[in-house]
């Protein structure tokens, strides 16, 4: 299904966010998750891409076998980083030739490995260019739905690290959007006051899409610090500290992460949010027990 035709209604989404597998015995456990959360009817899955296209192949892959062997709508992620326009138009043609309908469009991060005198923006430096070639570009590979590729893009509620000027910030998210992208899908966050001032910046600047709010569950102390440690930073907002504080042990973190995510999706629900994402980290359970607990 088309993202237009997903957000064509009132009711929300509810999707998932998968990265591909290295192994063999990965690919076996994403499996498993796939098989326990297909029941659960997402409106589409949306599928990660390495840094610098690291794991172009294996991306374009699960794509496809998600594609052909399951009920799910896969959605993929296409960087700008390491492109040039022949690798992205051959990419979006396998992709229409499969029946894919979305594509998340990103900028996507430096290589760390990469050397002062690499250019890894080919073609595109920002997303927003992405977005104009993949709107364009679908004119000319007779893809099944008239319509073209349907095309999210990410959001910062947060802020992002490398644009420290907030109304910088939206006028780039902005230029994606009069680019052609229907929906965005925002980065993780834990306090929903930052999604809702996020929003209401977006409504001012003049971006009418549909706002997908992206949530993941803590599971672990080491994945707080992870968290903390990245490069755009997460906020943690105080009594969430507090309680992860009193856990003590992982097995009380996991169980605070899932009752906070739950939380926040309920509030979520009940201020109109058009849609929740799960990063899911290729698991279920948390997914499994929010939407058991919300009665989704």
């Amino acid at each position: 299904m088309h993202f237009a035709d997903i957000f064509s209604g009132r009711t929300p989404s509810f999707s998932f966010e998968f990265f591909p597998p290295k192994s063999s015995d990965a690919a076996g456990d994403l499996f498993t998750t796939i098989s326990e959360l297909q029941p659960l009817n997402p409106s589409f899955v949306s599928v990660t891409y390495g840094a610098g296209g690291s794991t172009r192949e294996l991306t374009n892959d699960l794509v496809v076998k998600l594609r052909t062997e399951t009920k799910l709508n896969p959605a993929p992620h296409l960087t700008c980083v390491n492109h040039d326009e022949r690798d992205i138009e051959s990419i979006l043609h396998r992709y229409a030739q499969a029946g894919i309908r979305n594509i998340v469009a990103l900028r996507g991060d430096t290589p760390k490995d990469a050397s002062s005198h690499d250019n890894p923006w080919r073609s595109f430096r920002y997303a927003s260019e992405l977005v104009r070639f993949i709107k364009r570009t679908t004119e000319r590979l007779q893809h099944s739905d008239r319509r073209g590729f349907g095309v999210a893009v990410a959001g910062y509620p947060e802020g992002h690290a490398e644009t420290p000027n907030r109304l910088t910030e939206i006028e780039l998210l902005k230029a994606k959007v009069d680019e052609g992208a229907d929906v965005i899908i925002t980065q993780l966050f834990f306090d929903n006051r930052d999604f809702y001032d996020f929003r209401s910046r977006c409504e001012i600047a003049g971006i009418r899409v549909p706002i997908v709010a992206g949530i993941m569950p803590i599971s672990t102390m080491a994945g707080v610090k992870r968290m903390a440690e990245l490069a755009s930073g997460t906020r943690f907002p105080a009594p969430l500290l507090r309680a992860i504080a009193r856990a003590g042990n992982d097995d009380a973190v996991r169980r605070l992460g899932i009752h906070w995510a739950t939380e926040q999706c309920r509030d979520l629900l009940e201020n109109n949010v058009a849609g929740v994402h799960f990063y899911t980290l290729n698991r279920s359970k948390a997914t499994r027990e929010i939407y058991h607990t919300l009665s989704l």
